[in-house]
């Protein structure tokens, strides 16, 4: 029985860079754009999946928040392997006797970068999470609209006065304006919980500044993957050039063998 080869590792060294650099406003900019669409895109999905079943509501939002984390710890990756893949130029450059400039030298990868760009695009929904985690109380429904019956004893002044509550509409707060950004930023755990829960949402707008972090922490731990995707890739490439090498020379090996025999007489 033949045992399989274990495949050897490449890599390529490479130069690491500064936490930010020149990018670094314009990453974090795109992350806060996909993070708005995202955003969106699950207020429309999720606002269709209001299922009566609380086992079949977890599962679906669950599965909708793991898709999110995956395209931002894909979208890290993707910036990592190419931040490596920079470092590795810039070392050969180096190595060479060229001069790099400052801002070439902060462009490769840093383990710190990946979670600064996830920070920075996340700052703005960080900050009215922070509000609402503060000013948040227990939703309460209204005190709801007086049936058409009752409209005649509202000119009674000993009547009216008691029931004026019932007319007045509470103003938008910037609580309230908060909320809905919140909200619709963590819509998968909202309808985890089910918007009548009000303890339950209560709790979920207090915990909402580490919530709305989790695509940051997704995006920068997918960055640290950078390093172990370049080795992935110069593995495939060395794996195929040993293979290329192996038949070239099982090729050479059987021209030489025919030579050896000479031509093949023809009756």
């Amino acid at each position: 029985m033949t045992q399989n080869k274990k495949m050897i590792e490449t890599s390529k060294p490479f130069l690491t860079g500064a936490p930010t650099d020149e990018n670094t406003l314009r990453q974090s900019l795109k992350f806060f754009a996909i993070l708005f669409i995202c955003m969106f895109m699950t207020f429309l999905v999720c606002s269709m999946t209001g299922f009566k079943s609380v086992v079949l509501r977890v599962i679906v939002n669950l599965v909708i928040e793991a898709m999110i984390l995956l395209i931002f710890f894909a979208k890290g990756t993707d910036l990592g392997t190419d931040a490596v893949s920079r470092g590795e130029i810039l070392y050969q450059h180096i190595q060479k006797g060229q001069e790099a400039t400052k801002a070439e030298k902060q462009i490769p990868f840093n383990k710190l970068k990946g979670y600064l760009i996830g920070a920075a695009g996340t700052l703005l929904f960080f900050m009215a999470a922070m509000i609402l985690a503060f000013t948040t109380e227990k939703q309460m429904t209204g005190a709801g609209g007086l049936p058409s019956w009752m409209e005649a004893f509202m000119r009674r002044a000993e009547v009216g006065d008691a029931l004026v509550s019932y007319t007045i509409s509470d103003p938008l707060t910037l609580t309230d304006i908060v909320r809905i950004i919140v909200r619709l930023l963590l819509m998968p755990f909202v309808s985890m919980i089910g918007a009548s829960n009000t303890e339950g949402i209560m709790i979920l707008e207090r915990l909402s500044p580490v919530l709305v972090l989790l695509p940051a922490v997704a995006y920068g731990t997918g960055y640290l993957q950078g390093p172990a995707k370049r080795k992935q890739i110069h593995t495939e490439i060395a794996k195929n050039d040993r293979k290329r090498i192996s038949r070239e020379r099982k090729e050479k090996k059987a021209r030489s063998r025919q030579e050896y025999r000479g031509p093949e007489q023809l009756n």
